[in-house]
């Protein structure tokens, strides 16, 4: 059995991990539906549409003028809510491995992936 997983650091570093990853699906889970509503041309002024664009507006502004709007009668395809999902995803991923790189490994594991990396 690998020592590692028997580290005082595994758990809180998994619940780490489960951290993160949940609220990436939620963050991603509010886009999605904001990229939705754009593009089938939700009225704004409803309760939810209204709801979903204020809660989501913070995560996609700094993406706002990457794209051009792209709107046929009503219907808007929002690429900088489609950027802004990727890039969110990319950060979650990064912390991950950030935590990962923390894990506890034993000397013989650890000169187990070095060799991996040199090949």
């Amino acid at each position: 059995m690998n020592s590692s997983y028997n580290s005082s650091t595994t758990k809180p570093l998994f619940k780490g991990t489960q951290i993160v990853w949940y609220f990436l699906s939620l963050l991603e889970a509010l886009l999605a539906f904001r990229f939705v509503l754009k593009f089938m041309g939700a009225n704004p002024i409803a309760g939810f549409t209204s709801f979903i664009y204020a809660i989501t507006w913070p995560f996609t502004a700094p993406f706002l003028a990457v794209f051009p709007k792209i709107a046929v009668q009503g219907s808007i395809f929002e690429w900088t809510t489609l950027l802004a999902m990727l890039v969110y995803w990319m950060v979650a991923f990064a912390i991950v491995r950030l935590f990962l790189m923390s894990k506890t490994v034993s000397t013989p594991e650890a000169a187990a992936k070095l060799d991996e990396q040199d090949k």
